[in-house]
């Protein structure tokens, strides 16, 4: 009978794995479990490749009753935080450790959860309002047309906020749904801009402000109802966030990109500008730079994750400059091929 030999054994394994002897010596390893712990780890003592007390007692119980345990281990990798599944078991005289990697799994749960967690906290107070309100024209404001009137107007705002919530919701799920899949109808970006820009014509009034629109026709591959999204959240925000009686400029620009030749769409207020610290995470769902602000004008806090993900679709990217007091600009650039 051959005797398989330890190394042959781990080498055909496609996950980190190694052998440990009862004395908590380790056998081998394969080629994954040396880049993940290191060379020179044979002979040694299990704890000094494995900093995980739940391994090693994992290892240990094995070791004492055989079986199969689980065990989960942290590890830090490149500067974050890398999380393994470990499974051990017993295996002739040795103890086989296999670790598999469940960081991505673990984030998407967290995601998960966070998620949730949003949209019930967003959820839940238009919600609790429609109900107190309704319990009172019920009751109190039975009678009381001024109240009842007051309260079919907040009712009103309440549920509109719901609506948009909703809409944003089914909007991302299916942006995401289609983000592998790259559009490729020719969309002529100048004109699509200036229908957007006479979309928004009322809100920039309002605000006392005007809209100037630059540079030259081009087409780009692309979905041209997804871009009006995109490029309407971006014009639209511009109007609501910067000061009042501002140019909001608009701007098309040839853009020369490591993918080759590309369009830069840029979108420029006069605003107040935002804080350095916020940058990086403008576009995560539900985050806002100011919640009160943004809920009184009617945010849903998804507007720019959808941005980011229709931006994605399309091969490109999105790029936010600002300086507070100064302004923001807020800049997408599309691949032209």
């Amino acid at each position: 009978m051959t005797t398989l030999d330890p190394e042959q054994l781990l080498s055909g394994l496609p996950l980190p794995a190694m052998l440990v002897r009862p004395d908590d010596r380790i056998v081998a390893l394969n080629l994954a479990a040396e880049a993940l712990f290191g060379a020179g780890m044979v002979g040694r003592h299990a704890a000094m490749a494995v900093r995980a007390p739940a391994v090693l007692e994992a290892i240990g119980s094995v070791t004492r009753s055989g079986g199969l345990q689980h065990a989960r281990m942290t590890l830090r990798r490149e500067g974050q935080e890398a999380v393994f599944q470990v499974t051990v078991s017993a295996q002739g005289d040795l103890i086989l450790c296999v670790f598999r990697d469940a960081t991505s799994e673990e984030r998407a749960g967290e995601m998960r959860r966070d998620f949730v967690a949003n949209v019930s906290h967003e959820l839940r107070t238009p919600l609790t309002a429609l109900m107190g309100f309704i319990e009172t024209l019920k009751h109190a404001a039975r009678d009381d047309p001024k109240a009842r009137d007051m309260f079919l107007g907040i009712m009103e705002t309440e549920a509109g906020r719901m609506n948009r919530l909703v809409r944003d919701l089914l909007q991302l799920s299916r942006v995401e749904a289609e983000e592998r899949v790259r559009p490729k109808e020719p969309v002529e970006l100048r004109g699509l801009l200036q229908g957007v820009i006479s979309s928004l014509r009322g809100v920039a009034e309002k605000e006392g402000d005007r809209v100037e629109l630059t540079g030259e026709p081009v087409t780009v591959p692309g979905d041209a109802d997804q871009l009006v999204q995109v490029f309407t959240n971006l014009v639209e925000n511009a109007l609501k966030y910067g000061k009042g009686g501002q140019v909001v400029r608009v701007s098309l620009s040839a853009e020369e990109t490591v993918r080759g030749p590309a369009v830069r769409v840029e979108v420029a207020d006069e605003g107040e500008g935002i804080d350095p610290v916020h940058l990086p995470r403008l576009t995560e769902r539900f985050y806002r730079v100011d919640t009160h602000r943004s809920r009184e004008m009617g945010g849903t806090g998804l507007g720019l994750a959808i941005v980011k993900h229709i931006v994605s679709r399309h091969r490109g990217w999105l790029r936010v400059d600002s300086v507070v007091g100064e302004g923001s600009r807020f800049s997408v650039v599309l691949p032209l091929g």
